[in-house]
């Protein structure tokens, strides 16, 4: 269920930091990227070199280091991740979140912060008790902040009592049902398109686009993420296979639409894929060069986007395309989504200049029969993960009609 999934763990100063290098080992185990900052107390009691090497990515720190705010900022540490986990938290940590305090890099991360958080609290039961610490997790709590922990046992102190951490195992699984309530598409099926085409000229040769294949790779796994149960058919692509999804690999739009309709039904279909709209009538064998230029017949290719949206009793109940455009953007995608017959379409600027093709960031207008939804320049993972999330909204919608 973490496939893929973003933690921010932010680890404070106490002893049970110790725990948080088992717990990054737990949460990797379970597919979860992690990223760490860890506060100056924590340093006292683990290294950022034990977090590093377990996490496999960077530790952050220092507020005001020139090199880490250039690099990745205290904005973009929490707008990249879907969960933060503060493990352990302490009396400080809590009460800092509490009433807004941001006086080093955690507390700033977690102030500037939009994104669900989980608390597992570690220090003595005096300090869990005191009427102060209390008041700051139940303010914490009314604004949807999710606690695991503490649990009784023996604390550093050679007392017994509540206040120790909760286990690793623990705080993975709360990690894990906070996913799994988010997870607004279980027991959907979900079928994406990526990457290019490429078509045969002779046994050697053959015609294919840009496309790099990331984008439609980010919707799959961002589908997955949210519990559907998702194929994605691959054209040529050196995007690695996404966690958690299904992946069948193509060369050709004939070889795509062939594997696409193998899947169906579909509740939901997005294709990303930049499929080529002719084929070269291939030559059985390679082409020899001579004085005469070469003459390529070219055949129309099947429509991948249109035959899903018009499968008849087949149709999944929600089809998205893709408009690749490198001029008049939006009016082209509204033609292209009447005649395609898809229900949303997402126009992007695919010019020399977007930087689109190959890139990591796209502009997105979201198409449907009624509006036009501007989403600005976004990575193309949020992109996957805004997308993913209207298509959770449609499927609730559809619901409760």
């Amino acid at each position: 269920m973490l496939h893929g999934r973003r933690i921010l763990l932010v680890i404070a100063g106490g002893i049970a930091a110790y725990k948080s290098l088992e717990l990054i080992r737990r949460l990797r185990e379970h597919g979860a990227v992690v990223r760490c900052v860890m506060t100056a107390a924590a340093q006292r009691f683990i290294t950022p070199l034990a977090a590093q090497t377990l996490s496999g990515e960077r530790v952050y720190s220092d507020l005001f280091s020139l090199t880490d705010e250039s690099e990745m900022g205290h904005l973009r540490l929490s707008q990249e991740a879907d969960l933060i986990v503060i493990a352990p938290a302490t009396a400080d940590l809590i009460a800092k979140l509490a009433v807004g305090l941001a006086d080093d890099l955690a507390s700033t991360v977690l102030i500037a912060s939009d994104k669900p958080i989980l608390l597992a609290p570690a220090m003595n039961t005096r300090m869990w008790i005191n009427p102060a610490t209390q008041a700051n997790v139940a303010r914490l709590e009314k604004r949807g902040v999710k606690r695991v922990g503490p649990e009784a046992g023996a604390l550093a102190e050679a007392e017994t009592g509540i206040g120790r951490m909760a286990e690793p195992n623990a705080i993975a699984d709360a990690v894990e049902a906070i996913f799994v309530a988010q997870a607004t598409l279980r027991g959907r099926k979900a079928l994406v398109t990526s990457g290019p085409t490429e078509e045969a000229i002779d046994p050697v040769r053959y015609i294919a686009n840009r496309s790099s294949g990331k984008q439609g790779h980010a919707i799959a796994a961002a589908l997955a993420r949210l519990g559907a149960d998702t194929v994605l058919v691959a054209g040529p692509t050196r995007e690695a296979d996404p966690p958690g999804v299904r992946v069948v690999h193509v060369r050709s739009a004939r070889e795509m639409l062939a594997a696409c309709e193998a899947q169906l039904p579909v509740d939901v279909a997005v294709c990303a894929a930049a499929v080529a709209d002719w084929r070269v009538d291939a030559a059985p064998q390679k082409l020899k060069k001579t004085d005469a230029l070469p003459v390529l017949k070219l055949v129309e290719n099947p429509d991948v986007l249109a035959t899903l949206a018009q499968a008849g009793n087949r149709r999944p109940r929600l089809v998205v395309g893709f408009a690749a455009e490198t001029e008049n953007l939006v009016a082209a995608a509204r033609a292209k989504r009447a005649k395609k017959g898809c229900d949303w379409i997402l126009a992007n600027d695919v010019s020399t200049a977007s930087g689109v093709f190959g890139g990591d960031v796209n502009e997105i207008h979201l198409i449907d029969e009624r509006r036009t939804e501007s989403w600005g320049r976004l990575s193309k993972r949020d992109v996957g993960d805004r997308l993913a999330a209207r298509i959770g909204q449609f499927f609730e919608r559809k619901a409760a009609e």
